[in-house]
């Protein structure tokens, strides 16, 4: 039997499911990077996207989708299967693309052109859906339906991305300084510091490792 990706990283340490991972980047498009983690990993990366229904059920707790939006999405997935798998396909490159930008640029290195043009393209396809409405009380951007409803949860994010990499808060993404995380962050700590995805889990699990390097070299004093 082939062990599917989701069921290969719910065997994986530290894995959560797309449903109950907490939604802590700060940004859209840093929580969408995050639905994969310990990239580097001999036995594999934690995939949470393991099918489209995944991407749909992320989409909603980002709020890129509402419930009935949810609904009619997982409906046409089931509808159309081959077209579904793509489109997950097209959501996991351009998620690998969005972490690939900000990992380089939290180390303070230049992202990859390949990531760039990846990314690019994503955004000039929802640019297209952008449509800006206004009255006396000002403007707002609205998202037009896209032109195959599977890309709906796309724009959104490729829209957030962008904007964030040509935004002032650019030079607060971070990566979580846990190996085994990988996760990305906007460090809105005032002296800039914030070393972990989350204090109570990679924090605590970081100091627990200093603690057991210290007490195993005291004993072997």
């Amino acid at each position: 039997m082939v062990m599917s990706d989701r069921t290969r990283s719910e065997r994986q340490e530290g894995f959560e499911p797309v449903e109950r991972i907490e939604l802590l980047g700060g940004d859209c498009s840093l929580d969408f990077a995050n639905t994969s983690s310990r990239r580097t990993a001999p036995d594999g990366p934690n995939e949470r996207l393991g099918g489209y229904a995944d991407l749909v059920t992320w989409s909603e707790r980002a709020g890129i989708v509402d419930g009935e939006g949810a609904a009619a999405l997982r409906r046409e997935a089931q509808r159309r299967p081959t077209d579904a798998a793509l489109q997950l396909e097209r959501a996991r490159r351009l998620r690998e693309a969005i972490y690939g930008v900000f990992s380089a640029v939290g180390r303070g290195d230049s992202p990859s052109a390949a990531d760039i043009d990846v990314l690019d393209r994503e955004y000039h396809v929802a640019l297209a859906r952008r449509r800006l409405e206004a009255d006396a009380t000002g403007g707002t951007w609205r998202w037009l339906d896209a032109a195959d409803p599977l890309e709906r949860p796309l724009g959104p994010v490729a829209f957030s991305a962008v904007e964030l990499l040509t935004s002032d808060r650019l030079e607060r993404v971070r990566e979580c300084t846990n190996t085994a995380c990988n996760w990305l962050f906007i460090d809105a700590s005032r002296n800039r510091s914030r070393r972990w995805c989350d204090m109570s889990d990679c924090g605590n699990r970081a100091k627990a490792r200093r603690h057991y390097a210290r007490t195993r070299s005291s004993r072997s004093d």
